[in-house]
């Protein structure tokens, strides 16, 4: 059982140690705050506790007690430095989204053509394509002409006579049919140039992956074909 005056001197020393506490972390508290400095606008060197609204535009160090420098603190931007620097962060992410986008679709080229004769065969494949359409173009423009044959052959009976409605519409819809597969034919053959020019292109870039080329290092196909286009006009 301790007497008064011993609980009377643990209290104290209780005391002591709180205040003796609580005073190391206002010294840390103080130490660790940083005292701020900066040069304005006018040359003049400015110190403060806390940041200095005077040089918001400028950087301003916190340096700790012994001189030192904590860190350093970089001017405020103005709205339209914000917005500049905005844009420019969404203009590289888009940079490097494309960069990846770029290595991958090279990386699924070399799986998918690991050779040229991969390639070739695949070029074969998407012209036969076209080449059975034109195929079947043709047949039509043949069948249009036997068809047509008999219609002209009964307009010999109308020499210097109106024609027929019921004859002159089956001949303006066999002229129809014919002009329709002509431009099916033009399509077709402007579809077989765009088809070659595009694997030259491919095959172009293969090569110089095949070769060592970095994935993602090298123009997008579309502009080698056309490269490739202007090349051979």
């Amino acid at each position: 059982m301790l007497s008064g005056a011993a609980r009377l001197a643990l209290l104290s020393l209780a005391g002591l140690a709180t205040t003796t506490s609580a005073g190391a972390q206002a010294t840390g508290a103080s130490s660790t705050a940083g005292i701020y400095t900066c040069v304005d606008g006018k040359g003049h060197r400015l110190t403060s506790d806390r940041p200095i609204p005077d040089c918001s535009s400028r950087e301003q160090r916190v340096l700790n007690r012994d001189g030192s420098v904590q860190r350093v603190i970089p001017p405020t931007l103005t709205a339209e430095e914000r917005a500049e620097r905005e844009a420019a962060e969404r203009r590289a992410e888009l940079a490097r989204a494309a960069q990846a986008d770029a290595v991958r679709r090279d990386r699924n080229l070399m799986a998918r053509f690991p050779n040229e004769a991969a390639h070739a065969k695949a070029r074969e494949a998407a012209l036969d394509t076209v080449r059975l359409a034109m195929k079947a173009t043709e047949l039509r423009l043949r069948e249009l002409a036997a068809e047509r044959k008999p219609l002209l052959d009964e307009t010999e009976f109308y020499k210097g006579r109106p024609l027929p409605t019921r004859l002159k519409q089956q001949l303006d819809a066999n002229d129809a049919g014919v002009a329709a597969q002509k431009q099916a034919t033009t399509t077709q053959e402007g579809e077989l140039v765009r088809i070659n020019r595009l694997y030259d292109a491919e095959l172009d870039r293969l090569r110089r992956l095949w070769a060592g080329a970095a994935p993602g290092s090298l123009p997008p196909v579309a502009a080698l074909s056309r490269a490739a286009s202007s090349a051979t006009r």
